[in-house]
């Protein structure tokens, strides 16, 4: 591949730190503050796509910004699986833009400033994360993205929400300033770099226990990718309004995560040495585990964000999994699964936070023959749904067809009974919300009679629950999306494919 030097990485980076400050001058004019989001939102999408002519045709683009010394610096670099990475958060944060306007206005929510503002800086390291060219920079952005969340995590201020912050803060925290620098340590120890190689910064390195132990480093450092036991921080997150749920599941904070897996196993330890030191079909097992488990619990939960939360667990790690078989399919599949779970998921949360909005519900219980009132938002969820489970021609079928045939490219069919097993969890813990919501008779409200205390009173009747065009039409445009992705998955397949070539 041959490198072009540019500055366009970093100014993809830069779009939305502008535009953080421009945010904060414009806090007493809430038009002007949310243009200035819409619109840096719109600037880097375009930086981010105008890359990607020149990474087709074979190029890489890089970009220096400081050396500290040899090995040592922060260094930008798009290639096809960085690209992959960017195109999804920095397409998506439009749709959360909107979608986060029409929310934080319905709700009269406090704070929308600052919540802008940090809303900002999350995609500015997201698309850090996405251009890093080695691990320093991508630790960097890294703790930069959990610095950015905590205050999301934390926005509603109650008691509730600053102890899932708390633990939110301390799971990062603690892993990547334990786990994750000891793996960046010895793979710099062992190589005299940290530099991301198109065939693995360890080809050729002979295998070593220290290698070994490093990989397991970087597999629960990086927290953000929630594989059990590092997981419980993601559902303590839901006390978070639900844009910012959508922004941790979909666009940037757990995608972070896995890519920075997905980053170690293709470009650190390579196909090669992941094959000889046996980590590979390791990692398969340790994230099947989660896959069953995850849904195990998702099944349990009868408020709506948990299980999708749960569900998100679960569906990382079939992202993981797809990288660990180490077969050309499965690495296709596992990469395409970074898209569709992105749409599908930020469809089922945008649908969680268009019924809260509309009737201030937020347990599946209550959610009988809400479906009639709420058709646009429920026929949403359940393309959201159907994405999850992989039904045809939904984008989620895609990556579970090269999943499955990367099991068999594999010979491990136990692994393919995961995915079959998981398949028929995710429609048994989905599909009864769409029954309730469309086949089941509406149910009076009785919350303000003590029924459910954690639930703020909505006062009004059912006949009053309408939905919220400002908050419903970014849903119906990503379920959209998830079926587009399913019919035309080219550019994504094209990108994995240039990934493990």
């Amino acid at each position: 591949m041959q490198a072009i030097i540019s500055i366009r990485p970093f100014l993809a980076v830069l779009a939305s730190v502008f535009a953080t400050a421009l945010i904060l001058l414009s806090w007493k004019r809430p038009n002007i503050r949310e243009f200035w989001s819409v619109l840096a939102g719109v600037i880097k999408f375009g930086i981010v796509i105008s890359m990607a002519p020149l990474v087709f045709s074979g190029h890489t683009i890089e970009y220096t910004l400081v050396t500290f010394y040899q090995g040592i610096d922060i260094k930008f670099r798009v290639d096809p699986f960085g690209l992959t990475f960017a195109t999804i958060s920095s397409f998506l944060w439009i749709f959360t833009t909107f979608y986060s306007i029409g929310y934080m206005r319905s709700t009269k929510e406090h704070a929308q400033t600052r919540y802008f503002a940090c809303f900002a800086i999350s995609l500015s390291s997201a698309v850090g994360i996405a251009f890093s060219a080695n691990l320093i920079t991508l630790f960097v952005f890294y703790e930069f993205l959990s610095i950015a969340t905590v205050p999301l995590v934390g926005h509603k201020e109650t008691p509730e929400a600053v102890a899932g912050a708390r633990k939110y803060f301390l799971y990062l925290f603690s892993t990547s300033k334990t786990l994750l620098l000891t793996g960046i340590f010895i793979i710099y120890a062992v190589t005299g770099s940290t530099d991301f190689n198109a065939h693995g910064l360890l080809k050729g390195t002979p295998e070593s226990t220290l290698l070994f132990i490093a990989f397991f480093c970087f597999l629960f450092g990086f927290a953000k990718g929630a594989v059990m036991p590092v997981h419980s921080w993601l559902p303590a997150a839901m006390v978070a309004p639900t844009p910012v749920s959508a922004l941790l599941h979909a666009v940037a904070v757990v995608k972070a995560g896995v890519f920075s897996i997905l980053r170690v196993i293709f470009h650190i330890y390579g196909v090669d040495m992941m094959g000889r030191l046996g980590l590979g079909i390791a990692t398969a097992y340790i994230v099947s585990f989660t896959i069953i488990m995850a849904s195990v619990y998702a099944l349990t939960r009868d408020n709506l964000k948990a299980r999708l939360a749960y569900s998100t667990v679960g569906q990382l790690s079939y992202i993981i999994l797809g990288a660990a078989l180490l077969t050309p399919s499965s690495m296709v599949g596992g990469i395409i699964h970074i898209a569709n779970h992105a749409f599908s998921k930020i469809t089922l949360f945008f649908c969680a936070g268009s019924i809260y909005v509309s009737s201030h519900k937020t347990e599946i219980s209550q959610l009988s023959g809400i479906g009639k009132k709420m058709p646009w938002t429920m026929a949403a969820f359940f393309i959201g749904s159907l994405n999850m489970i992989g039904v045809p021609p939904v984008a989620g079928f895609v990556s579970k067809w090269y999943l499955a045939l990367g099991s068999i490219e594999a010979k491990e069919l136990p692994i393919l009974f995961v995915l079959l097993v998981s398949t028929v969890l995710n429609a048994a813990y989905f599909l009864p919300v769409v029954y309730k919501a469309f086949f089941e008779e509406f149910k009076e409200d009785h919350h303000h009679h003590g029924e459910h205390p954690s639930i703020e009173p909505f006062e009004g009747k059912h006949e009053e629950i309408r939905e919220v065009p400002f908050v419903v039409v970014p849903l119906v445009l990503t379920a959209i999306g998830s079926i587009i992705l399913g019919l035309y998955p080219n550019y994504f397949l094209a990108l994995a494919k240039e990934v493990i070539r």
